[in-house]
């Protein structure tokens, strides 16, 4: 009997969105541009040096997922069919996809070395290379490679008892071409040579050697000049660092889901040898070794990456992590509190108004000591929590293994299968469990995406119910740096349909019918349809009639079709999409009254807001879900409504006007499917949503 497989985050069946009509925009190509508009930043003089380069840091590590997750999907649907060539479609988008990525790796090296570092040693940080390295400095790096670096090594020299080594996921590697025999007598010609995972990629030189200013090294620089001393009695002919990048999907055989935890385990182990996508070489790599490298990862030469520098950019955050130079940051900020927070009991003030955050405007402390309240209080009964990401490190969970320990009743739904969070949440959950908690790991097949927490409290002999429903994760290091808004309330009914979530993801009954709260996979789709088709029905009235809509990505099919017909029919569309957007905007008889805009600043845009105007009603909904089809039917999320009127207003004018009127860093999509920077015009004045926001939120650091 043959084992059936289960991929617990299955791609569409549509690969890529087709375009026979011209009424989509591919969808890998749309997040691609995402990236020309990070590096877009990279290249903003305005921008300080050091946050220029964390944009081309953002530009990798992007890249970086694009490869192991999108790129990796498509290829491994045509391996699972077992196909020997790739369906025309297929290879298009591949073709164009590659095509577009050695234009931005290309460009992203060009501005990293014709006018960042060079800047950069301007201001007196420099990242000396060995020929720029002076006699001293060298004599430091020969020094630290003997000390720190050699007795790590292992050069591994190729033969039938020398086969070529495992390569993981995006690790720092070497291949070395040699010349004459080995001890032997042998003339084994290919070295390979692992960077030791546990030393720093980026290394500080003494100040005393830095005069002017601050040194630095790359620990690939530091191997490069001393590789040839690792071949005593050989001559190194050539050599070059490389990197493969990996399929990192995670595959669970579906007789081991009883036990995910465990099969999650061992598959975080394989995570690092999945099927190679990708091979980085540096940019003087001899053709006949790279050619080598690709026949061994069985990688097509269209997808091999020569780069002038690193092969992985993202290790350089080290060095901007270490320079503290203040004119090469954005000036510090720090988040605000909401006025209604005072100092007062946070459960008598939700009794009596609801408080609504935008982070990171505002700060995320107060959901934390919510958490951390509600542990310490003797009349809090029980705490339900979702976790998607929280990180290795969080004051928030530590108040939930606290309030366990308490004998509270805890319930935590742990998501072990968001991706690159896998290993933390499963060391959570295992706290959590000798904690005394009840963990519970979602529905096999659909992702627990939904950001809830609940607090039942006994008050007067009765019990209320307190609830956190938010747009982002409960990470202490995201909530710093994306834009998110959370909802603190003692709602009677919207906490009485936060509990019945929670009773339905941890019993798997069906959800009772919800009357505030839209839910996927069961009717956050059939909700979002239906207010568009209201609005359509409002405009053929010949009312006025509007929808704005701020989220990630917009690439569900039918809800873009609503969106067109309701166009069609006169509704005013304003979309706030930060990366993918498969509607195409503008295009005459179809969506001629929808205009699609992108925000890439300071902090990444991630919030999720619904606004339709509906008559006078403008409702308003807060979600954790963009409009794609794995939200909608593959994951569990959940959209709320801003019932306070003041609230409502505030996420208007906080969470969406601004955004519309950014003319600093907002692109426009155009009806060619291509974005355009949008700049003051005349007389205009220059507006940038983020730095509004900061100025009135937030308190200067």
């Amino acid at each position: 009997m043959n084992k059936k497989t289960l991929r617990l985050d299955d791609p569409p069946k549509q690969l890529a969105i087709k375009e026979p009509t011209g009424i989509y925009l591919n969808r890998e190509l749309s997040q691609l541009a995402f990236n020309r508009r990070v590096l877009a930043q990279a290249e903003d003089r305005s921008i300080p040096l050091l946050e220029r380069l964390r944009y081309l840091c953002i530009v990798s590590s992007n890249l970086d997922e694009f490869f192991e997750v999108r790129i990796a999907s498509l290829l491994a649907h045509n391996r699972m069919e077992g196909a020997q060539a790739l369906p025309p479609q297929l290879a298009a988008t591949l073709d164009r996809t590659g095509e577009e990525c050695h234009a931005i790796i290309e460009r992203q090296y060009a501005l990293l070395n014709k006018e960042i570092l060079p800047q950069l040693s301007e201001n007196g940080v420099h990242l000396l290379r060995h020929q720029d390295r002076n006699e001293a400095q060298r004599a430091w790096v020969k020094d630290y490679f003997e000390r720190e670096v050699r007795p790590l090594l292992t050069p591994i020299g190729l033969d039938p008892a020398h086969p070529f080594p495992q390569v993981v996921n995006k690790s720092l590697n070497f291949i070395v071409e040699l010349s004459g025999k080995d001890a032997f007598g042998r003339g084994t010609a290919i070295a390979i040579l692992k960077a030791p995972r546990v030393l720093p990629r980026v290394i500080r030189l003494p100040d005393h050697l830095s005069s002017k200013g601050v040194a630095f090294c790359l620990l690939s620089s530091i191997i490069h000049a001393h590789i040839t001393d690792l071949f005593t009695g050989r001559n190194v002919v050539a050599y070059s660092q490389f990197r493969v990048t990996r399929n990192s999907d995670l595959w669970v055989d579906e007789e081991e889901v009883k036990n995910l935890r465990q099969a999650l385990r061992t598959e975080l182990q394989s995570r690092q040898f999945g099927f190679a996508v990708r091979l980085e070489v540096a940019r003087n790599c001899p053709a006949h070794l790279a050619e080598f490298l690709l026949n061994q990862f069985s990688i097509d030469k269209s997808r091999l990456y020569a780069v002038d520098g690193p092969v992985n950019m993202v290790r350089l955050l080290e060095l901007i992590n270490n320079v503290q130079q203040a004119s090469l940051h954005f000036p510090p900020f720090q988040p605000g509190m909401p006025a209604t927070l005072g100092d007062g009991d946070a459960f008598n003030m939700l009794r009596q108004r609801d408080i609504l955050l935008h982070h990171p405007f505002q700060s995320f402390q107060p959901v934390v000591e919510f958490i951390r309240c509600s542990a310490l209080d003797p009349n809090v009964v029980a705490i339900k929590q979702t976790i998607y990401r929280t990180g290795m490190n969080s004051d928030l969970m530590e108040s939930l293994i606290a309030a366990a320990h308490r004998g509270k009743e805890v319930t935590v739904i742990v998501e072990l299968m968001a991706r690159f969070d896998e290993e933390a949440n499963i060391n959570w959950a295992e706290k959590l469990e000798r904690a005394g908690a009840q963990v519970v790991y979602g529905v096999v097949g659909l992702k627990t995406h939904a950001k809830l927490a609940l607090v039942l409290r006994r008050e007067g002999g009765e019990l209320h119910r307190y609830a956190h429903l938010g747009t982002g994760n409960y990470h202490p290091t995201t909530t710093k740096h994306y834009t998110d808004f959370g909802l603190l309330t003692a709602h009677p009914a919207l906490t009485a349909e936060v509990n019945e979530i929670f009773i339905h993801l941890t019993s798997l009954t069906k959800p009772k019918h919800l009357q505030y709260l839209w839910l996927a996979p069961f009717a956050l789709q059939k909700e979002i349809i239906r207010s568009i088709k209201n609005e359509a029905d409002i405009a053929r009235q010949g009312k006025p009639a509007r929808i704005i809509a701020k989220m990630n990505a917009l690439l569900d099919e039918s809800v873009i079709r609503a969106l067109y017909a309701a166009s069609a029919d006169g509704v005013k569309i304003d979309l706030i999409i930060r990366g993918a957007c498969a509607l195409r905007p503008g295009v005459p008889g179809l969506s001629e009254n929808i205009r699609v805009r992108s925000i890439v600043g300071r902090f990444l845009e991630h919030s999720r807001i619904y606004y339709f105007r509906n008559g006078l009603a403008h409702d308003v909904y807060l979600a954790s879900a963009d409009w794609m089809n794995r939200n909608l039917f593959r994951r569990v999320e959940v959209a709320f409504p801003v019932l306070d009127k003041t609230l409502k207003k505030q996420v208007i004018t906080h969470g969406l006007n601004p955004y519309l009127k950014d003319n600093v860093n907002a692109w426009e999509l155009g009806i060619d499917g291509k974005y355009h920077r949008r700049k003051p015009r005349g007389k205009q004045q220059a507006f940038c949503a983020q730095q509004y926001l900061a100025q009135l939120l937030g308190t200067p650091g």
